[in-house]
Order: structure tokens, then C-alpha cells, then sequence
């Protein structure tokens, strides 16, 4: 899947989870037990990872500066991030906010 633009992810309408990071990033690998784990308990939400690094529009449009980055959108508009560290309680805590009405 190509890269979205700012305007097609702020279009995106429900529960939505970016993700940035990087394949290479070893922090980036240690989160993905937490991260997938987290979404099979939330399955309503559109899980968008995204390669990042130098020259990448989108990461740079979210000012994105450590990875990985979890964006957590709810209608387009973000309710809530976490970076670098990725604690399980609190990714499920988000996980929830963007998924109640």
C-alpha cells in the first residue's frame, strides 16, 4: 500500500492507528508484541504503519521525530500519541478512547 497523504488520512472517518516507524528500528521491533496483541482486542480500528524516515511527507507533516510514533485518530482528528515507549496499559487505554462514542 502506497503512503497516504495528510489530506487522505485526515479525511479517514472512525478509529484509526498510525503507526511510524521503521523496519531496521530496533525499538520499533520490541513494540510489535504490545501492538498487535493490543489490536486484536480493538479489530474495529484501521491500523496504518507507515515506513518513515528522511524525506517522508507524512511523518514529518505529524512532526514525528522518534520511533516508533502511535497516532491515535478517532475521525481524522488525533486524540492521542505515544512515543518511543509503548507501555500495553496505556496503548489499550488510548486504544479504548478512539473506539467509544
Amino acid at each position: 500500500m502506497a503512503e497516504p497523504t495528510r489530506a487522505e488520512v485526515d479525511s479517514l472517518t472512525g478509529a484509526t492507528l498510525l503507526e511510524f516507524g521503521a523496519s531496521w528500528c530496533g525499538h520499533c521491533q520490541a513494540a510489535q508484541p504490545a501492538i498487535v496483541e493490543a489490536l486484536k482486542l480493538f479489530p474495529q480500528v484501521r491500523h496504518i504503519k507507515i515506513e518513515d524516515g528522511k524525506g517522508r511527507r507524512l511523518g514529518r507533516s505529524f512532526h514525528v521525530k522518534l520511533w516508533p510514533t502511535l497516532i491515535f485518530m478517532k475521525d481524522g482528528i488525533e486524540l492521542n500519541r505515544l512515543v518511543r515507549q509503548i507501555p500495553p496499559q496505556e496503548l489499550n487505554t488510548s486504544l479504548q478512547s478512539i473506539t467509544t462514542a
